[in-house]
């Protein structure tokens, strides 16, 4: 993600940004950490909650401008596909 000015196109606060996976890790396994959940979340493993969607194209393989044309090919939630493409 992105968080560029408007005016110039250059990051705010470049000192503060993370990478992708980074980001990924913060937002899965490192969040259920700190919710002392990892053992029932955050990662896909047998025995977890199934909450997760599956994209387009490998989010790793994008450039920083080319997040906004992923599109979402399944999402399930609760162990359920509530969304298909």
């Amino acid at each position: 993600m992105l968080r560029e000015s408007k005016a110039g196109g250059r990051p705010g606060g470049p000192e503060q940004c993370v990478g992708l996976e980074e980001a990924l890790r913060a937002y899965t396994v490192n969040a259920a950490g700190q919710d002392f959940a990892e053992t029932w979340k955050g990662s896909i493993e047998p025995g977890k909650v199934a909450d997760l969607c599956v994209l387009d194209r490998p989010l790793l393989d994008l450039g920083a401008h080319e997040f906004t044309e992923v599109r979402v090919d399944l999402t399930v939630f609760d162990g359920r596909v509530v969304h298909e493409r």
